[in-house]
């Protein structure tokens, strides 16, 4: 750790601090559907999660190649260029976080590198090819194998515990969502801890700490995996409520179908050395697990403000990052200025939402405007699902309400008798 200059130490203390808020801002990506349905206790599973984030950090370096030199070229890079990048990621985790909003923290470190990079050196500093190939393809096609494989295990476990004791279904399988969200944990680490890993690493090596092309130091490694598990021990409680109730109502099958189709596609992700957003898989898995129940509701209105935010998270990340190298090309008072904007950024963040809290003691509280009816899509789709052999019970609350109807002419006898 030789040879640090003061420069290099803000930028390394400034990508923990974005490793810090992409735990808490990902905690609810293991551990929303556990929560809801009262598989673990709050603090319980954050902890857990915490935990096996950091186990996952030490398991690859894959991811962390990508970033430290296949999105952007290590030429013409410099630490204040790492900085304007880490400055976008980090104020995009913190809005999204206050209107508590699953976007990708992924996508943000993402975005930011290349908005900075393009303002320093030009587009010519971006790899297009690896952008495409490794960032918005996998964005596209994660959340609809992950939604597609939550979708079809649900419809299965539902058919194959049909005739199953309906407490010792529950208890099985809230024991299997335990499991998997321990695996989605896991996956996390594996995934989210390395893009710190490779922010470090280009930083060290745009310092001239490093050889191009080298691997992230040990020291690296155990700083990113603390720094993760702190931010998710602390719980990211707002994005944990719009996952685990804001989206759709999980019954424990749903939980453990969905955990286990995400888990499955980021772990696969990770060893390809994709840049995957964990938030991207665990949501499209939450929707299919979702539709996967006859009767099951997606709250549509909630999915199209979390799809706008993906839209909107490399642009904007870009944008912030860009004016901030614009500012830190000025010289030692332009990263300074920088650095005071983003403190007091935080800051008003944070106290904007000490106004109406959420914590582990009312994470699983639904608002009122959270109740919202069937939409065309989930009607649809409910439309051509066909029933689940040998469950014709399931249809019957459509007759029994016309049967209803004329119970308000039998009522008048025995008032009239009084």
């Amino acid at each position: 750790m030789e040879h640090i200059s003061l420069l290099l130490a803000i930028v390394i203390v400034t990508a923990l601090v974005f490793d810090f808020t992409n735990g808490f801002h990902d905690t609810a990506n293991a551990m929303a559907t556990t929560i809801s349905t009262g598989a673990l206790k709050p603090k319980t599973a954050v902890a857990m999660s915490a935990v096996l984030n950091l186990v996952g950090a030490f398991l690859s370096v894959e991811v962390a190649k990508t970033i430290s030199s296949g999105i952007v070229t290590e030429a013409g890079i410099t630490p204040e260029v790492i900085f304007a990048a880490l400055v976008g990621a980090i104020l995009w985790n913190l809005l999204t976080w206050l209107i508590g909003l699953p976007s990708s923290s992924s996508h943000a470190l993402m975005g930011g590198l290349i908005g900075a990079t393009i303002a320093s050196v030009g587009v010519s500093g971006v790899n297009g090819g690896t952008v495409v190939t490794k960032v918005l393809i996998p964005a596209i096609a994660a959340p609809l194998v992950a939604g597609l494989a939550a979708y079809l295990a649900s419809r299965l476990t539902y058919k194959i515990g049909k005739n199953a004791d309906p407490k010792a279904t529950k208890k099985g399988y809230r024991a299997g969502q335990i499991t998997s969200a321990g695996l989605v944990s896991l996956a996390h680490g594996t995934n989210d801890a390395q893009k710190t890993m490779g922010i470090i690493t280009l930083a060290l090596v745009a310092g001239g700490v490093l050889s191009p092309g080298s691997n992230p130091p040990m020291w690296v490694i155990l700083a990113a995996g603390i720094a993760i598990a702190l931010g998710t021990y602390l719980g990211g409680w707002r994005i944990i409520r719009t996952m685990g109730k804001g989206l759709t109502d999980l019954q424990p099958q749903q939980g453990f179908a969905a955990q286990t189709s995400a888990a499955s596609v980021i772990l696969a992700s990770s060893n390809l050395g994709f840049s995957l957003s964990t938030t991207h898989s665990c949501s499209g898995a939450v929707m299919g697990a979702g539709l996967g129940r006859k009767g099951g509701v997606v709250r549509w209105s909630t999915a199209t403000r979390m799809f706008v935010a993906w839209g909107l998270t490399l642009p904007a990340a870009g944008l912030v990052a860009a004016g901030s190298e614009f500012v830190t090309k000025q010289g030692d008072w332009g990263v300074a200025a920088v650095a005071v904007f983003l403190v007091a950024s935080c800051a008003a963040i944070w106290l904007v939402s000490r106004r109406q809290v959420v914590d582990h003691n009312n994470v699983n509280d639904v608002e009122s405007g959270d109740a919202e009816p069937a939409g065309v899509v989930t009607t649809a789709i409910a439309a051509v699902t066909p029933p689940p052999a040998g469950t014709p019970a399931q249809e019957s609350p459509a007759p029994e309400f016309k049967t209803t109807i004329p119970a308000p002419a039998t009522e008048p006898a025995p008032a009239a008798s009084v």
